[in-house]
């Protein structure tokens, strides 16, 4: 994976700031989601495979994604097809989405419970994440039932454990020091 992300990351990058010049993220947005949902497609590649040489790869590839990409996303297609990375294309659109998200100050902060969260206490995590990070935060709840009791939250590298097991392990951490 770190091999695909070395190789997806500068075509992210390019894609992303002509996008910022040109005020159009939600529109790479949405083309870097179709082309990656299309070269994810086993069948895909086998047409890629069978199409020889670059020029006829990006031609194929351009034709399944026909009016869902403009004359830059061709483009970019076309260069990436030239350099034989279009597998790199879905690993090219989650860096978008990273990018873009650091951009617009958003963040997705996932929090676990034993339980299902009512509205209010998850309007209390989204505002105390937003203070604390300082970012537009987008909440993502799951229940896990083998959780004592209490939540985990995660946003990026940030782990806030208050479940009932993560106090006990610190109370017991802080006993035996």
């Amino acid at each position: 994976m770190s091999d695909l992300t070395t190789i997806a990351r500068p075509y992210a990058k390019a894609a992303f700031d002509f996008a910022i010049e040109n005020n159009t993220l939600s529109d790479w947005n949405e083309m870097l989601a179709f082309a990656a949902a299309v070269s994810s497609e086993p069948q895909v590649s086998t047409l890629l495979a069978a199409a020889g040489n670059a020029e006829k790869a990006a031609e194929v590839f351009n034709t399944l994604c026909d009016e869902q990409l403009n004359e830059h996303g061709r483009n970019l297609i076309k260069v990436m097809a030239e350099n034989k990375r279009l597998q790199a294309l879905p690993e090219v659109f989650r860096l978008y989405q990273i990018l873009k998200a650091e951009h617009e100050l958003e963040i997705d902060v996932y929090c676990t419970s034993n339980t299902d969260l009512d509205a209010a206490q998850k309007q209390a995590i989204s505002q105390a994440m937003a203070v604390r990070l300082s970012r537009k935060v987008k909440l993502i709840c799951n229940v896990d039932s083998t959780l004592l009791g209490g939540v985990v939250i995660k946003a990026g590298d940030l782990v806030i454990d208050n479940t009932i097991r993560g106090k006990l392990d610190r109370m017991a951490d802080s006993l035996l020091s």
